[in-house]
């Protein structure tokens, strides 16, 4: 049966002039006449049978069918563009995987090892795209995801990685801050928090037997990477992992004024769709992921 889809001519022509609400603009960038553009918008707006945009004294808006269709088409536009860059740059002979990753993790621990892999893999690509959040694989073009939290997707696999173990982390600098710190003393300095943990201070303070009333207050910043340097500016304290910070700590940027960990149920885990975990290279990167971790995480002695 025949796809009921317009030509793609259509298609990047609207999206063009959808996001710049001018044909002429969209005619510069497509290195077409407006004229051209123009002709394009109408067929497609036949072919679909609602009007797009409207005229207006300064050129033209999108009506509401028109943003609708924009949204709609503009994250499918943008895939089609990343599987030909993909095919493109494999040439047939390489395999490309796209992980959705924690930002402060991918940077700081798995950039730095990565060199390894490719080295002994070198036909498989890595593309990493940021994300946050639980997701539904098949509504994405992800074949893995390196995720902070809990496991249990539907239709997945995980593997566990690590935990985190945060300890408080400060600027040498700040003020009221000395090298060896109890749980009480480190309430007396302010506290930097953590959109994607907000009770962290508060399960560190309970661990030590503390109720702090103000154990939620402070400056709120979502990556870790921002908490880092948010305490080397002696905005505060922080929980972070050592393993994220280590160059800031080598270099005296950072102390850990309390060697008291915050040990917490969630973890790090690598979670792959059920039908594709069985993937060469997929699996290939499994091998060697969980291989990392072994290798390079020692537990800290105060989580026994």
């Amino acid at each position: 049966m025949r796809r009921k889809i317009p030509s793609t001519h259509a298609l990047l022509a609207f999206e063009a002039a959808a996001r710049h609400e001018s044909f002429t603009r969209a005619a510069d960038e497509l290195a077409l006449t407006q004229s051209a553009i123009c002709r394009q918008i109408a067929t497609l707006e036949d072919f679909l049978g609602v009007a797009l945009f409207r005229r207006t004294r300064r050129g033209v808006q999108l009506t509401e069918a028109g943003q609708d269709y924009c949204r709609q088409i503009t994250p499918r536009l943008d895939a089609l563009a990343r599987d030909t860059l993909a095919v493109m740059a494999q040439q047939g002979a390489s395999t490309t995987l796209e992980l959705a990753v924690v930002p402060t993790f991918a940077t700081r621990w798995l950039l730095p090892r990565l060199p390894r892999f490719q080295q002994a893999h070198p036909l498989v690509n890595i593309h990493m795209h940021t994300q946050t959040r639980p997701f539904l694989f098949d509504q994405t073009e992800f074949d893995a995801a390196l995720y902070f939290g809990d496991a249990g997707w539907p239709g997945t696999e995980a593997h566990f990685l690590m935990h985190e173990y945060p300890v408080p982390v400060c600027s040498p600098h700040l003020a009221g801050v000395s090298p060896h710190m109890t749980p009480a003393q480190i309430a007396t300095l302010p506290l930097l928090q953590q959109t994607t943990r907000p009770y962290a201070w508060r399960q560190w303070f309970e661990a030590a037997g503390l109720h702090i009333a103000h154990d939620m207050a402070g400056m709120r910043l979502e990556l870790f990477s921002m908490l880092a340097q948010a305490a080397i500016e002696r905005m505060g304290v922080a929980l972070i992992p050592p393993f994220l910070i280590q160059r800031e700590l080598d270099s005296g940027a950072l102390l850990i004024p309390c060697q008291q960990a915050l040990v917490t149920e969630r973890a790090y885990y690598l979670i792959m769709p059920e039908r594709k975990a069985q993937r060469p290279a997929l699996e290939a990167f499994r091998h060697w992921l969980v291989q990392q971790v072994q290798e390079c995480l020692p537990l800290p002695d105060n989580t026994h």
